[in-house]
């Protein structure tokens, strides 16, 4: 185990749009207002044609080739998720949503761009006073957290 202590900033209540792209709404929007590091919990509903990464097609090969699900309709959302910056202080979003339709659920992480439908709800903690990066790691093929 691998850890840091931080302390929480600012909170800021998101309301993203129709059609924009999550990760990278969120992303642009830490970089807009200094956020370079965060907790976030997300609500609303993802559009059709949004993806989702689903699992390592082999989990013991390296590096690790993703799956991807495209959802075939508008989806129910719940999410959490964290935000750290990469070796070059850029805001990197790491989240995971579980999206459903009638009685079946997908879970997946949303880096591959899920599309809001209508709204989603974001609450963003700020975490200060850390150090915590992503730095890639080329064995996985992903950027994992250093805290």
């Amino acid at each position: 185990m691998k850890f840091s202590e931080v302390k929480q900033g600012r909170v800021f209540v998101i309301r993203l749009e129709d059609n924009e792209i999550v990760h990278e709404e969120i992303e642009k929007f830490a970089r807009e207002q200094s956020v370079s590091a965060a907790a976030l919990v997300i609500v609303g509903g993802a559009n059709k044609n949004s993806k989702l990464v689903v699992g390592p097609e082999n989990g013991s090969v390296r590096p690790i080739s993703p799956m991807t699900h495209i959802l075939g309709n508008v989806h129910e959302i719940s999410g959490t998720g964290t935000l750290f910056p990469d070796e070059n202080g850029n805001p990197v979003i790491h989240m995971h949503m579980a999206c459903g339709r009638n009685r079946e659920t997908i879970t997946g992480c949303i880096r591959s761009g899920v599309n809001v439908w209508q709204i989603m709800e974001v609450i963003l903690f700020e975490l200060i006073d850390t150090t915590a990066r992503r730095i890639t790691d080329s064995d996985l093929g992903f950027k994992l957290l250093h805290p």
